[in-house]
């Protein structure tokens, strides 16, 4: 026994060891600062569970992922359960597709109806998605399919990205995964900081009634059915994850099917656990600790930047058309991080102006971001798949 205990620890890197308190600080953010609680932690462990050699959970060749296999194989350790899991739920773009179908029946698009200018605000904060994928690209270090999927990560939002990653660079789908879904925590850090850096007090303090227009049930309904037909139209690529988005909020909004909007706001807990955990198994430390892992990171964040400056600078100059003036601070909330954007964006309103309530004017561009972040997907995938 105590042979055993001394074989796993002699498996034991220290690559390991650090992927292993990476786990542990997943988890610790995810339950301590509340932040993306329900995918940090599975991810965190999930990162236990592959750099644990003797586990057996996630197994990898020199190659890399074995070749799938079946029951037989998990019983003689060929292969683990969370191999089959990658393999039929994530190769095959099931379980993102289906997330955001259970994304949709949470979402309430009434702010981006009521203000249906949100969706340039939504375009345009997609910038950093094509900044960050030409750099990548121009660095050498990146396939253009890599380099794609890497600038995904300025769009701020966890579907598309996986979905796109799976399809062009399963590689890198590990650290782009955790990447995407920890944004949350740098959207209090460094919005703040372009905001302030990009308008004056004097825009910041523009005020705006808390109100907005009341959004009529047929309004609500149409939505999804005229974004999926245009959106599909338009760019054929994004009609499934803008068709599964738009569904789930049909399910919503419709009044008649709210048992199937529950049943799929259930199913994507479910589907949340799996990848979770799935896409930390991805993470061994022979593949975490590279060179690009590190530059994923910090072009992540230049995304995310960027991402924020393009819906920002966007309202700022739209103001300059408008008679009643809006405050640009809610054109940074057109990244998909939903609703942290929306929130840094109620805050800093308030800060300059005591009496500003721009949550749900903010809330507007921020679902607007996600439809965004669909349709350049689709973009790239009808350009390099």
């Amino acid at each position: 026994m105590f042979g055993l205990y001394e074989s796993a620890l002699g498996l034991l890197t220290l690559g390991n060891v650090v992927m292993l308190f990476i786990g542990a600080v997943l988890i610790y953010i995810g339950i301590a600062r509340k932040m993306e609680p329900l995918l940090l932690v599975t991810i965190g462990f999930g990162v236990f569970m592959v750099n644990l050699p003797i586990a057996g959970i996630m197994t990898y060749t020199a190659e890399g992922l074995p070749a799938l296999g079946g029951i037989e194989e998990i019983a003689e350790g060929e292969i683990g359960v969370l191999n089959l899991i990658y393999y039929y739920g994530l190769n095959t773009e099931i379980i993102p597709l289906l997330i955001f179908l259970g994304v949709g029946t949470l979402m309430d698009f009434s702010p981006t109806i009521a203000r249906p200018i949100s969706l340039i605000f939504g375009a345009t904060a997609q910038l950093g998605v094509f900044v960050v994928f030409l750099i990548a690209y121009i660095s050498g270090m990146f396939t253009i399919n890599e380099a794609v999927c890497v600038g995904m990560i300025g769009g701020s939002d966890g579907p598309p990205t996986v979905y796109l990653a799976v399809a062009l660079a399963p590689i890198l789908l590990g650290p782009i995964t955790m990447i995407a879904y920890s944004y949350m925590a740098l959207v209090p850090i460094l919005q703040p900081l372009v905001i302030r850096l990009l308008t004056t007090k004097k825009e910041r303090f523009i005020f705006m009634k808390p109100q907005i227009r009341k959004v009529s049930q047929l309004e609500l309904v149409l939505f999804p059915i005229v974004v999926f037909i245009l959106a599909a139209l338009l760019v054929p690529k994004c009609a499934p994850l803008v068709g599964m988005l738009m569904f789930g909020n049909l399910l919503r909004v419709s009044g008649v099917t709210d048992r199937l909007a529950h049943a799929g706001s259930i199913m994507n807990d479910i589907l949340i656990i799996l990848l979770g955990v799935c896409v930390g198994a991805l993470m061994p430390a022979q593949v975490f600790f590279k060179l690009r892992t590190v530059v994923i990171i910090g072009l992540a964040v230049l995304a995310f930047v960027v991402s924020t400056a393009g819906g920002l600078l966007t309202a700022k100059f739209v103001n300059l058309f408008l008679k009643e003036k809006i405050n640009p601070i809610i054109g940074a909330a057109g990244v998909s991080a939903i609703p942290m954007a929306a929130r840094v964006a109620q805050r800093e309103g308030q800060k300059a102006n005591p009496q500003n309530y721009l949550l749900m004017h903010a809330l507007g561009p921020n679902m607007a971001g996600a439809i965004g972040t669909s349709l350049v997907a689709g973009i790239f995938l009808g350009m390099l798949r």
